[in-house]
């Protein structure tokens, strides 16, 4: 049963984040991941490099790496979500889940992050009239 109202709670409050104080983070923080996934795009592109989604998926040797790439391009946007979530939470719960802030900054800051390098690489290497990488 704990574990039901757990997930209950979680849900409701994940649910009701974008109705609440601080809704405007829920458009600035995806929007400023875009732009630097659009930015790692282009310079993937200009050196030749594989699609970012792509390589975390399906190449082991090379995923540590590109993952942390994504990491340190979205740090400082994560953190920010973190801080809002927080600063959310207290707000209008009176209490802070740390589990549910970090789910909310993820998904806030490097999903978006995540499925827009790539397109972002292949649409600057069109532009280029690069050829993509092999392998």
């Amino acid at each position: 049963m704990v574990i039901a109202d757990i997930l209950q709670r979680f849900w409701e409050n994940i649910l009701d984040r974008p109705s609440g104080p601080l809704a405007l983070r829920f458009l600035l923080q995806p929007a400023m991941a875009t732009l630097f996934a659009i930015r790692d795009g282009i310079k993937d592109a200009r050196a030749g490099r594989s699609p970012y989604f792509w390589t975390v998926l399906s190449k082991p040797d090379e995923r540590r790496q590109r993952l942390n790439e994504g990491l340190r391009s979205t740090g400082k946007i994560i953190v920010l979500a973190v801080i809002l979530d927080t600063v959310y939470q207290f707000i209008e719960l009176g209490t802070f889940y740390p589990g549910e802030a970090l789910v909310v900054a993820f998904v806030l800051a490097f999903v978006p992050y995540l499925l827009i390098r790539g397109p972002a690489a292949r649409i600057a290497r069109w532009w280029s009239g690069r050829p993509a990488p092999h392998g």
